[in-house]
């Protein structure tokens, strides 16, 4: 029985780091990506006045961390549900 628990902690632990590592290589390439390597080339397109590469490095790198933050919470959420983890 403690086996089977080891090996879903273990299951538990992979599919939360594998989450955070794909969250946090979306939250990089949005925010260097598009914010710093890609900004001449966004720059041609321009938000309110402002160009979209100035934008992403400004904005668009904050909401997105924004959004993967909600992102995080519900799948780990449904993880935490998976493995019968979750807080009551």
């Amino acid at each position: 029985m403690a086996s089977s628990q080891q090996e879903a902690a273990s299951a538990y632990w992979k599919e939360n780091v594998r989450l955070m590592i794909t969250l946090l290589i979306i939250w990089f390439a949005v925010s260097y990506g598009l914010g710093i390597i890609l900004a001449p080339v966004l720059n041609s397109v321009a938000i309110a006045g402002y160009p979209l590469g100035f934008w992403f490095a400004q904005q668009g790198s904050i909401y997105a961390f924004i959004a993967l933050i909600f992102t995080y919470v519900v799948k780990m959420n449904a993880l935490d549900r998976k493995y019968d983890v979750h807080e009551e």
